[in-house]
C-alpha cells in the first residue's frame, strides 16, 4: 500500500489516522471542533505528539463537548494545567474556552459549524496538482482572517491550513498515495 511519506508506519495510531481520518471529507461539528481543537494544541509541535495524547484530551476536554468547554472556569483551567497526559499551555486551554464560544457563535448563526466551513468552497473539495509542500495558500489566509474576526485564537493561517487537511476541504495526500483517491478513503465523517 502506498501511504503519503510523511505517516510513521511505526505507530498504528498515525497509520490509522492517515488511512481512515485525515483528508476525509467532515461534516460532524462535534469532529470539526474536536480537529481545530486539536490542531490548535499542535502548534510549534508535531501532529505525532497530539496524536498520541489524543485520548487524553478528549477525557479532558469532555470529549470535546463545545457546548461544556465555554462554560470552563478557573478551577477547570487549573485542572488542565496539571496534567501530564495532554500540552499544558496556558494561553492554549483559554483558546480552546474562548474558540468554544465562538463556534457556538458561528452555529447560531449559520445553523453550524459545517455550513460554514464548508462555505468557503461552495462544498467542494480542493485536490492539489502536484506534491509541492505548502503550509497555507488562499484559503487558509480567508478563513484565519475570518475567525479571528469572530474572536478565535491559534487559528493562523499555518494552523488552519493543516485543519483543512484533516477535516478533507482539501486533500492533500500525495499523488502517489492510494488514499488520495476520492472514495478511498474511510467513510464520510
Amino acid at each position: 500500500m502506498n501511504r503519503c511519506k510523511w505517516v510513521n508506519i511505526d505507530n498504528p495510531l498515525y497509520i490509522k489516522y492517515h488511512d481512515e481520518e485525515w483528508g476525509v471529507p467532515s461534516y460532524n461539528d462535534k469532529h470539526l471542533f474536536e480537529m481545530l481543537i486539536l490542531e490548535s494544541f499542535q502548534a510549534g509541535l508535531s501532529w505525532e505528539c497530539i496524536l498520541n495524547k489524543r485520548e487524553a484530551f478528549r477525557e479532558d476536554f469532555d470529549n470535546f463537548d463545545y457546548k461544556k468547554i465555554s462554560n470552563y472556569d478557573e478551577e477547570k483551567v487549573s485542572q488542565l494545567l496539571t496534567d501530564k497526559r495532554i500540552i499544558r499551555n496556558k494561553l492554549k486551554i483559554r483558546a480552546s474556552i474562548q474558540n468554544a464560544k465562538a463556534f457556538i457563535n458561528i452555529i447560531e448563526e449559520y445553523g453550524s459549524f459545517s455550513t460554514y466551513i464548508w462555505s468557503f468552497t461552495n462544498n467542494k473539495i480542493i485536490y492539489n496538482k502536484d506534491d509541492k509542500f505548502v503550509t497555507s495558500n488562499e484559503l487558509s489566509d480567508k478563513i484565519s482572517k475570518d475567525l479571528k474576526r469572530r474572536g478565535m485564537s491559534f487559528v493562523g493561517t499555518t494552523i488552519i491550513y493543516s485543519y483543512l487537511q484533516a477535516i478533507g476541504v482539501i486533500n492533500d495526500h500525495e499523488l502517489n498515495c492510494d488514499f488520495r483517491k476520492k472514495g478511498v478513503n474511510a467513510k464520510i465523517i
